[in-house]
């Protein structure tokens, strides 16, 4: 040690062991409107699961349909809504080249963000892998659900960029 404490902290081993840094429970997001924006997310998360055995769960969140739209819509609009995610967000558990019998599938109602955050801490996630574009000026000035989860989340946040 050079008396500066510098050397000790570079090799210093750490307090856990080794097999505790692996991810367990990874929660990915899924836009299912914009399908492509998630795939980048769904790879890297995918990759991470392979590393550590870890469980996957996609989630979608919908939006309710706002009282002044029930009049328009047919009465089972939000049953039907609900179907077709379920498909969706199956296709996709389909897709993915990881075990099927370690991947689920869950839907939110609610704002994107809140319900994401919600999902991952009843669920028990350690990581939260979000697909997100590159920033623009528009993210910059409007914010994005993507920030906010990684300004928010209990546990650590992967954003993987297109």
């Amino acid at each position: 040690m050079n008396g500066d404490g510098f050397s000790a902290i570079l090799f210093e081993k750490p307090a856990y062991p080794r097999e505790t840094e692996l991810y367990k429970k990874i929660l990915i997001p899924v836009d299912l409107s914009e399908p492509a924006m998630s795939e980048k997310g769904e790879a890297a998360a995918v990759e991470l699961a392979k590393i550590g055995d870890a469980e996957i769960r996609l989630v979608t969140v919908q939006f309710p349909t706002p009282l002044t739209f029930m009049d328009y819509v047919p009465d089972d609009f939000e049953a039907q809504l609900r179907e077709n995610s379920e498909s969706a967000l199956k296709e996709l558990a389909a897709g993915l080249d990881y075990p099927k019998e370690k991947v689920s599938t869950a839907i939110r109602l609610g704002s994107v963000y809140a319900e994401v955050l919600a999902e991952a801490e009843a669920w028990g996630a350690d990581l939260i892998v979000i697909g997100s574009h590159r920033p623009s000026m528009s993210t910059y000035l409007l914010g994005s659900n993507a920030k906010t989860i990684v300004r928010h989340a209990k546990c650590s946040v992967l954003v993987a960029r297109d």
